[in-house]
């Protein structure tokens, strides 16, 4: 009984032994060949592209800033900060304000009420658009003291007006300007007179006569309107020159005939004869004309006695 028993576990054990060979190698055959693990491959960095070079642009005069200091919308407008009621597109005054450097040009426009002419130009289809020069706070330092207090508000008006073209002129083109460039205060080539200067196209100087001055930036520049910034107040002659003095009234020797020829003569021997009867009656003493009247009233009445007796005979 016991070698039966142990002859049945040897047998279990023989079998166990051959199901896990058979196992083994089933799972083997089934399971895919995996090939040997490769190095990974590194891809070589590519050299930099050569980045094309922007092409040279010619430096600008020394003191001229190119970049606006307002820039503009796509509509041509500032970019308002605030919500402004609707109105003209453009407004002077709120340009010069965001540049901060313009106060006493602002005080000026609002005092005469120019602004509100100006800022009309700029909404008219029809308006060939408006340049302004403006000079900054620093530039109104330099004038004499008590010269802006010294003109009267027709002045005032003038000498802003001088500061403004009927035209929008953009900087690159101020050489195409005639000399003497008219401004809106008149034509008067002698008193008004403004003479541009360009060098390079990118500096611009200006003579009234009686100052130089220099565009020294751009405030603003559209297509309706461009706003330089200058470094002197330009003060045109008709403000610095003696006040033209007024037509002389007529003179009476104007208002008299002419003597005729023929009668030069004769007013001559009447003037003489007159001017003769003068001196005598000048020369005689008044004794001497008292016995003259005397001797003309002795004479009178001996006619008048002559007469009678000649009617009594």
């Amino acid at each position: 009984m016991m070698r039966r028993m142990h002859l049945l576990e040897s047998l279990l054990f023989s079998s166990s032994f051959i199901l896990l060979t058979l196992t083994a190698i089933t799972s083997a055959q089934l399971s895919p060949i995996q090939s040997p693990p490769t190095a990974p491959t590194t891809t070589p960095p590519k050299p930099p592209l050569a980045q094309p070079t922007p092409p040279t642009a010619t430096a600008p005069a020394p003191g001229f800033n190119t970049v606006p200091l307002v820039p503009t919308t796509p509509s041509g407008a500032p970019t308002p900060t605030i919500t402004v009621p609707k109105g003209p597109t453009i407004d002077i005054v709120q340009i010069l304000t965001k540049a901060k450097r313009f106060s006493v040009l602002i005080r000026l426009l609002k005092t005469t009420q120019l602004i509100n002419q100006l800022n009309s130009q700029l909404v008219g289809t029809s308006s060939g658009g408006l340049t302004l020069f403006a000079p900054e706070d620093s530039a109104f330092s330099k004038l004499k003291p008590g010269f802006l207090n010294s003109l009267t508000d027709r002045q005032k008006v003038e000498l802003l007006q001088f500061h403004s073209l009927s035209s929008a002129i953009a900087i690159s083109n101020f050489d195409t300007l005639t000399n003497p460039v008219q401004t809106q205060a008149g034509d008067d080539p002698q008193r008004l007179q403004l003479n541009v200067t360009t060098y390079g196209g990118s500096q611009v100087n200006m003579a009234t006569g009686a100052v130089n001055a220099t565009v020294t930036g751009t405030v603003y520049s559209d297509n309706k309107l461009a706003i330089y910034q200058v470094d002197k107040v330009l003060v045109p002659l008709d403000l610095v020159l003696p006040a033209k003095s007024p037509a002389p009234a007529p003179g009476l020797a104007k208002g008299l005939p002419k003597p005729a020829k023929g009668n030069s003569t004769t007013a001559a021997d009447d003037s003489g004869s007159d001017a003769g009867d003068n001196d005598d009656n000048k020369a005689l003493p008044a004794d001497s004309s008292s016995a003259v009247e005397s001797v003309k009233v002795v004479a009178v009445w001996v006619n008048v006695v002559a007469l009678v007796g000649a009617t009594m005979l």
